[in-house]
């Protein structure tokens, strides 16, 4: 692998409440190169939001407890104070949010938003230079009739538009790491595939370091190069996109690929499903947090497994599940393909 721009390093964020800590990432780690996609997936409440927004600095509160280590080459970002990280927001790591819409200020025209992001940071920059810089960005991200559009009001765009504004925002200081949360919710199918595009081809053509928070494994399949799997704040199993697609060994893992439906294989009598829902990250279950919802679960699950290779062949394949390698491979078929099956 080569040298990583950004390491994390047993990151812990923790948030008081009237009804305890609630421990909403334990124990993460990974690092990310230049031209590299990582993907984060799992459910919703699983982590992967508040991994991203620590690493920008955005979960500092009185009630957060945050430990670890993240380096930016070799800066720590933990223990920056709110002015450095607010010199490194936007110019070396930026985010694309979540939900546009909600992202972007109704009351401004798209453009002046853009223009707003380069001369926070470069105060010299005139205003027609940084609107020309703007146009320049919104044409690069495929908005057509970039100098008309670029004095609409977000309401005038489409979802896919407002998307690709904020991406154009996200790339206006030429960042080295981009964290795009969730890019293509609420987005058709023919529109998120152009947004999946888009940041293949960005990544490509920067040499963009890009994390990827997505619950849908069939967005992590277009585009990821590593995937990291995430229950209830820990990663349950990471590895490259063919080891986790192909070989997946965490059954958490094989309940995500059993939801996805496959046009390519003769259609199930129903899709494999995980059952109940995620724990309370108030009252987690011990040993694998993953067991009340595991139909293979036995006596070893009570213990805490490791997040460790198990597989000679791929030693950076790692997962956090007790069953040996050659019992995974057999439990894990669901009426001929990976999905989480109730045994017989």
């Amino acid at each position: 692998m080569r040298e990583p721009l950004l390491s994390v390093s047993d990151l812990r964020v923790g948030f008081a409440t009237e009804g305890g800590l609630v421990q909403a990432v334990d124990g993460v780690s990974f690092g990310l190169a230049p031209g590299e996609v990582l993907a984060i997936v799992g459910e919703s409440g699983s982590g992967k939001s508040v991994t991203a927004q620590t690493i920008m600095g955005l979960t500092r509160s009185p009630n957060a407890s945050i430990a670890g280590s993240v380096r930016l080459r070799d800066r720590e970002l933990v223990d920056a104070t709110d002015a450095q990280l607010q010199d490194i927001r936007g110019v070396e790591i930026a985010m694309v949010f979540q939900d546009p819409m909600t992202s972007l200020n109704p009351v401004y025209r798209v453009g002046s938003q853009v223009v707003e992001a380069i001369r926070a940071h470069h105060a010299e920059t005139g205003r027609r230079e940084a609107r020309e810089r703007a146009i320049e960005l919104l044409d690069s991200v495929g908005i057509s009739d970039a100098r008309r559009r670029v004095d609409d009001y977000p309401h005038e765009f489409s979802g896919g538009m407002r998307q690709r504004a904020m991406i154009a925002m996200a790339l206006a200081l030429e960042p080295d790491v981009l964290i795009a949360d969730e890019p293509t919710t609420a987005l058709d199918v023919t529109i998120q595939a152009q947004i999946l595009r888009l940041l293949e081809q960005l990544n490509a053509e920067r040499g963009l370091a890009t994390i990827l928070i997505t619950h849908d494994l069939g967005v992590v399949a277009e585009v990821a190069d590593r995937v990291l799997v995430m229950y209830a704040g820990r990663v349950v199993e990471e590895g490259t996109l063919d080891q986790i697609f192909y070989d997946p060994q965490h059954p958490y893992t094989w309940g995500l690929l059993g939801s996805l439906t496959r046009i390519d294989r003769p259609r199930p009598h129903r899709l494999p499903q995980i059952r109940g829902a995620p724990p309370s990250l108030l009252e987690l279950p011990s040993g694998c947090t993953f067991r009340s919802r595991c139909p293979h679960a036995f006596d070893r699950c009570p213990d805490l497994p490791d997040l460790t290779g198990r597989l000679p062949e791929a030693p950076d394949h790692r997962d956090r599940c007790w069953l040996s390698a050659e019992r995974k491979r057999e439990l894990r078929g669901a009426e001929g393909r990976i999905g989480l099956e109730e045994p017989a």
